[in-house]
């Protein structure tokens, strides 16, 4: 639609006393000047190409003014195309009374307008009156091409000859003044292309001198480029002294409505491709906070099982290697999924705040994918990882300790084994059957000899039967051998006692045949059983392998050690008392002759055994006490290692905490201006992101302790656990609370709000918050509204609930509170400024063409609207409409519009 069609549909806002005023100054029609040949001859061939630039739009046109108006047919179709309205039905006879007819109703239309007609009667424009016709031409451009313009408060004439002077006033050679001479050099009308269209005429390689040229390129460029046609000829302006004011104020007025026209297509499509960007950065915003999420909560899916399994490992290597796959899992692969939680969090609450000020929907993430849902998996996750971490230390220690019994099994079993190595078959022997008394007597003692010694072994027999029941009951992995073992030590021990017995009685049979014993022999057997049974439990102890976790656990051992090493004198002292038998025992011998073949016919144990024994505790003392020296270095290293974490845990917990108070007493007295509140606050977080070597620093302590095996600290109630959540919330909450200032800044912006706007508002929502928590619940908020002077009903408050709190959380933050205060004085584009501007870019018409919007916006969104609207649907549709309603439901919702 061209600027004078747009033009007509405005209402006739201009006052009757205007419009008279200015009428009134051309209704003196100069009848003689008319008869001047050159201006008549200009004005014919300028009325005639602006009456054909509207009509043809109708399908027509006409070849001689003065003819082709006459019958009062085509002078109603152009009254009708350039007002946009419906004449009265026309007369088509061909008597002079139609024609009469016909002409009355258009210069009463005209009349109807507020158009006083002078002197003009339908009988001389039906009679083919040129100068009447031409007169009654002139009105009608008058009326609707030049009386609308307005121009800094001034209007039609004048307000067109002001728009020419402003917009060729930066030309050089160029000084409009009126509507006649200024004209004649061309300058004027290739200035007003250039002002416009610069790439359409070089401007530079005009000269004044030559207007011929100048002319002809303006009107040659303006009927090619902008769709106004030829209504001059070079040759009449320059050969006329005075060129006609009619003819250049209709050519003029053709440029103006052409580049107003364009201005506002010009405003309408940089109003749309603002409103189109804005919906297409939310939309990429929406998108990247969906991926965002969905790779952390997948992330989330895949770490909590791996945390969740609670397979256990055979061996202590194997644990140790899962205990390092979990410190990786926490140093590596875990704080960078917290920044990402932190950064998503940031991204809504940006994102939320964009749609707001922009009048969008707010975003509602897909099913799942909420704040809060992403909230709940990782506490889900952070529960995983308490648990995982609580069954990794215990399976460690369930390892440790199997390994220590699993150990002491073989080592009591392997010793077992010796001692009833050959035992069967000796108890089975028939040698009493042959033996003389005296060997009778020796076997009977060297068999009380042996059922001493079994009974000494009861208890080692039991104690290993106890820690394969042990091992059972912590499920050790080798149980099956180890059960197996037992049962035949416990099977061969059943079968000692049976045969211990069996042996007994045989000998008990024969002692009356019995009547002579070495005394001497059994007193040493006797004496030298014990001794050595003693000897095997201090070798037993001595070799035993031991666990402690404090300083008081090796102190004690120590103590029972140095104790152990008190009783060797009294010790030495019985093994040379033994000795001293078997050395008389030998004295007798040798005495008498006895032929003994140098044994002991009542015990297997002999002097040199004794003393190799003997020897073999004198050097396990010396070993036992550096073991014990070292292990007690090792646990004053660990007590260290305790003080050195609990002194920087002790420091570390504390500040912590005061920072996390500091930050929510800012959040909540926050003073000055935002941006000084930011810069305070930014300084802070960096003053806190600082501490973080100290941290790492604790980390560090804390794998010494854990690769120490330390399980307990008595100095600090403070684990590392606590400071890493600790850490953690308090990196998290700065830099929310950043966050929310950054917002406060961009609703400020963008709503025009004052500093002290701001702080008023700060006041009134920390005066309601009366908890300090930073947000207030609905209950305050209500009270807040009340006090301000709404008059608030249930739907009505529910109705504000769902604007300031759309994740129903149930409580208010500052950045909605803000929003919510400025939310009615907001300047930004709404449904109706959307459609409008459409609506200029499609000519007035209910749809537009896919062409259009290629024409006045840049290709991508372009794409973007067309990809978007649905097709129009009415009345007036025709191929390849589309529906810029729809497109505008899409953008603001069906409430706004």
């Amino acid at each position: 639609m061209t600027g004078v069609e747009t033009q007509m549909t405005y209402s006739n806002s201009y006052t009757i006393q205007h419009e008279e005023a200015y009428m009134t100054q051309e209704d003196d029609w100069d009848r003689d000047l008319l008869l001047d040949p050159a201006w008549e001859k200009q004005q014919r061939k300028t009325f005639t190409a602006w009456c054909n630039s509207h009509l043809r739009k109708a399908g027509t046109q006409i070849e001689n003014i003065e003819e082709d108006f006459r019958d009062g047919l085509k002078l109603m179709l152009l009254l009708e195309v350039i007002s946009g309205e419906r004449l009265a039905k026309p007369e088509r006879g061909k008597m002079r009374v139609h024609k009469i007819s016909n002409v009355n109703k258009a210069l009463n239309f005209i009349a109807s307008k507020g158009v006083k007609l002078v002197s003009i009667g339908a009988e001389e424009i039906v009679d083919g009156n040129a100068k009447m016709t031409l007169g009654m031409i002139w009105t009608i451009i008058l009326r609707f091409a030049i009386q609308d313009i307005s121009v800094e408060e001034t209007s039609a004439k004048e307000g067109l000859l002001l728009w020419c002077q402003r917009k060729t006033a930066p030309y050089k050679n160029v000084n409009i003044q009126n509507f006649h001479i200024s004209w004649k050099d061309g300058l004027g009308f290739c200035a007003l292309i250039h002002r416009h269209r610069p790439e359409l005429i070089d401007y530079g390689k005009l000269r004044k001198d030559d207007p011929m040229t100048n002319l002809n390129t303006a009107f040659d460029v303006a009927e090619k480029y902008l769709d106004i046609p030829k209504m001059l000829d070079a040759e009449d302006i320059v050969g006329t002294a005075r060129p006609d004011e009619k003819a250049i104020m209709t050519y003029v007025s053709s440029f103006y409505h052409a580049f107003s026209g364009a201005q506002k297509a010009e405003t309408a499509a940089n109003r749309i491709c603002k409103v189109l960007a804005v919906n297409q950065e939310n939309e990429q915003l929406m998108e990247d906070y969906e991926k965002l999420a969905s790779d952390l909560l997948e992330w989330i899916r895949r770490t909590i099982p791996w945390l969740e399994n609670r397979l256990p490992e055979n061996t202590m290597q194997a644990m140790q290697q899962k205990l390092e796959d979990f410190r990786d899992y926490r140093r590596l692969h875990k704080p960078p999924k917290v920044q990402e939680k932190c950064q998503l969090e940031i991204n809504f609450n940006t994102l939320q705040t964009k749609l707001r000020l922009s009048n969008r929907p707010a975003f509602m993430p897909s099913e799942g994918r909420m704040v809060s849902d992403i909230n709940h998996a990782w506490g889900g996750l952070e529960g995983a990882e308490k648990g995982y971490e609580e069954w990794l230390l215990n399976e460690i220690r369930r390892l440790e300790r199997l390994d220590h019994l699993a150990e002491k099994f073989r080592q009591k079993a392997a010793i077992h084994e010796a001692w009833t190595e050959g035992k069967e078959e000796l108890l089975q022997k028939l040698d009493y059957e042959t033996a003389s008394l005296s060997e009778i007597k020796a076997l009977l003692k060297k068999h009380e000899a042996f059922e001493s010694d079994l009974a000494a072994h009861q208890d080692r027999v039991e104690q290993i039967a106890a820690i394969a029941q042990e091992l059972n009951e912590l499920d050790y992995y080798d149980s099956p051998s180890v059960n197996a073992r037992c049962q035949r030590i416990c099977d061969q021990w059943d079968a000692l006692g049976g045969l211990t017995q069996k042996r007994s009685e045989a000998l008990q049979r024969t002692e009356k045949l019995l009547e002579t014993i070495d005394q001497l022999y059994l007193e040493f057997a006797k004496r030298a059983a014990p001794f050595n049974n003693w000897m095997e439990g201090a070798m037993e102890d001595l070799q035993d392998t031991f666990i402690v976790h404090t300083i008081e656990e090796i102190q004690g051992l120590s103590t029972a050690h140095e104790q152990f090493k008190a009783t060797l004198p009294e010790a030495d002292k019985e093994r040379l008392a033994i000795l001293g038998i078997h050395n008389e025992i030998a004295k007798i011998v040798q005495t008498y002759h006895v032929n003994m073949a140098g044994t002991n016919p009542y015990t297997a144990i002999n002097p040199q055994e004794i003393n190799a024994k003997w020897d073999k505790v004198r050097q396990l003392v010396p070993r036992r006490d550096q073991a014990l020296m070292e292990e007690h270095a090792r646990q004053q290293n660990n007590e260290r290692l305790r003080r050195q974490f609990a002194n920087q845990a002790n420091v570390i917990g504390p500040w912590i905490q005061t920072k996390m108070e500091e930050i929510g007493r800012i959040s909540i007295e926050m003073h000055g201006t935002l941006e000084d509140q930011l810069s305070h606050l930014r300084q802070y977080e960096k003053s806190i992101v600082n501490y973080k070597p100290k941290i790492d620093q604790l980390e560090g302590d804390h794998q010494l302790i854990q690769e120490a095996l330390i399980f307990d600290n008595k100095h600090t109630n403070y684990t590392m656990e606590h400071i890493r959540v600790g850490w953690e919330q308090l990196l998290t909450t700065i830099a929310r609370t950043i966050n929310e200032i950054e917002n406060q800044i961009l609703t400020r912006d963008a709503k025009g709000i004052s500093q002290e706007q701001l702080n008023e508002f700060r006041a009134s929502f920390n005066h309601f918050d009366r908890k300090r928590t930073g947000v207030m619940d609905a209950d305050d908020f209500k009270t807040c509204l009340i006090s301000m002077g709404y008059n608030l009903g249930e739907n009505e408050f529910s109705r504000i609930m769902s604007v300031v709190d759309p994740n129903r959380m149930g409580s208010v933050t500052f950045q909605a509170f803000i929003d919510f205060m400025s939310r009615e004085t907001a300047d930004t584009d709404t449904a109706d400024q959307v459609m409008a501007s459409f609506k200029v870019l499609a000519g007035d018409k209910n749809y537009i063409l896919a062409d259009e919007l290629r024409r006045e916006l840049p290709p991508d969104q372009a794409d973007y609207c067309m990809a978007r609207m649905a097709p129009y649907t009415g009345p007036d549709a025709v191929p390849g409409a589309l529906d810029y309603m729809s497109f505008s439901t899409a953008l603001y919702g069906e409430s706004d519009l």
